[in-house]
């Protein structure tokens, strides 16, 4: 019987038009692109990344969002997203795409507790 693989949890904290903010993105498809386990999960400004009418345009950078929708293609089949920060920003969960999934502070540790590594953006 082989081991578990590792699974890696990607915390991304950033809103939209963050350099770091896509570079969570980036390493999430790119685990799993390799078909390794990965979990992403928005906190803090990051669950702005979830709103439809974000248009980095004006920054100069491409928006995150059909990034986001992509995720399903790769296994992602749920964002994780922090509950108290959702509410903070005044995001509903009848606002949030279908794949997004509000998790409270018990449901993150679970999450960090399920996960072998853990990289924060």
């Amino acid at each position: 019987m082989s081991a578990p693989r590792p699974a890696t949890l990607v915390i991304s904290r950033q809103p939209p038009g963050h350099s770091l903010a896509r570079s969570a993105l980036d390493t999430t498809l790119a685990l799993a692109v390799f078909d390794l386990p990965v979990t992403l999960l928005l906190q803090g400004d990051g669950v702005l990344q979830l709103l439809p009418e974000q248009d980095g345009s004006a920054l100069g950078v491409r928006s995150l969002g059909k990034l986001l929708d992509s995720l399903p293609l790769y296994d992602i089949e749920q964002v994780h997203v922090d509950a108290e920060s959702a509410a903070r920003h005044g995001l509903l969960a009848a606002g949030l795409p279908a794949h997004a999934r509000l998790v409270d502070a018990a449901g993150q540790r679970d999450l960090l507790a399920a996960h072998t590594h853990v990289l924060g953006f």
